[in-house]
């Protein structure tokens, strides 16, 4: 599934009048095309402002699908359930709450229930941009879920995308303006725990997560400074990490993929499948590479 029309402050857009959209893409395909999903009416499509993604397969085979949505400079979550039939999106509620402030990603854990993170603690634009400037840790991670809503971790510049383990023990938390990836332990009450911290030398921004392998495969910006500056002459650049065998004393980093902007700008997320990679990025156009 890829998002395009997200409008974020700071931040150029390709459509800046276009509402977002949802595109699926099969990679089971020898020539996947992105095909766009149609969205139940009733749902205000004129304010979409997807960000984050994450989806849920039931024990029935439904499938659930989040998204982090900022209509009007808010912050929701979005909770659809997909009809593979017709390639659409029937749209089931939208979620709000007062912990949910920021949302820049979401991982499911159940039908209606995830973890976010919020990006930010204020979501005014100035003030957002001044806790960015005094590096205030305020950023965090919250648990939803229709019985419970609470904040699970704390203490991020800015946490951004997050991701579970294949067995489902191990929440994984990029702090983007931290250059690193925190690795939480998952209990039964869904409170999350510290293990460890992998420090990079890049802005990480989302992660996904290979289910057979269990590898994080992340999206991530070498100079963050230049996405906030629209210069043709200078392009911000692209970078994919593959991070093996996180929870070992020797995790394995290997850059996958690199450019200085030429072909890919702004890299923020990463997924493989079956040896085929596809690169998303926040403004800019997608990447389709067999491995």
């Amino acid at each position: 599934l890829i998002l395009q029309g997200l409008k974020y402050p700071g931040l150029k857009s390709l459509a800046p009048d276009k509402p977002g959209e949802i595109f699926l893409m099969d990679l089971n395909e020898d020539n996947p095309r992105a095909v766009e999903l149609r969205i139940s009416r009733g749902f205000d499509l004129a304010s979409f402002n997807p960000h984050g993604i994450s989806t849920y397969v039931d024990r029935d085979d439904t499938v659930y699908l989040f998204v982090a949505n900022h209509p009007h400079q808010k912050s929701t979550v979005e909770l659809f359930k997909f009809v593979e039939d017709d390639n659409s999106l029937v749209h089931l509620k939208t979620i709000r709450h007062d912990l949910l402030t920021s949302v820049n990603d979401i991982v499911a854990m159940g039908p209606d229930s995830f973890y976010a993170t919020n990006d930010h603690y204020f979501s005014d634009f100035i003030l957002m941009f001044l806790e960015i400037f005094l590096g205030l840790t305020w950023s965090n991670v919250v648990y939803y879920s229709p019985t419970e809503v609470k904040e699970v971790a704390a203490g991020f510049y800015s946490a951004n995308g997050i991701n579970v383990s294949p067995d489902r023990k191990y929440i994984y938390v990029a702090d983007v303006f931290d250059h690193n990836v925190h690795v939480m332990e998952k209990h039964a009450n869904w409170n999350i725990t510290h293990v460890k911290t992998l420090q990079l030398d890049t802005l990480v921004d989302n992660l996904s997560v290979d289910s057979h392998t269990g590898d994080i495969w992340a999206g991530c910006h070498p100079n963050g400074m230049k996405l906030f500056y629209d210069d043709p002459e200078n392009l911000p650049a692209s970078e994919v990490l593959r991070i093996q065998n996180i929870l070992s004393e020797e995790p394995v980093v290997t850059r996958v993929y690199a450019n200085n902007g030429s072909v890919l700008q702004g890299t923020s997320v990463a997924s493989v499948y079956k040896g085929k990679l596809l690169i998303g990025t926040i403004f800019h156009r997608a990447l389709y590479c067999e491995l």
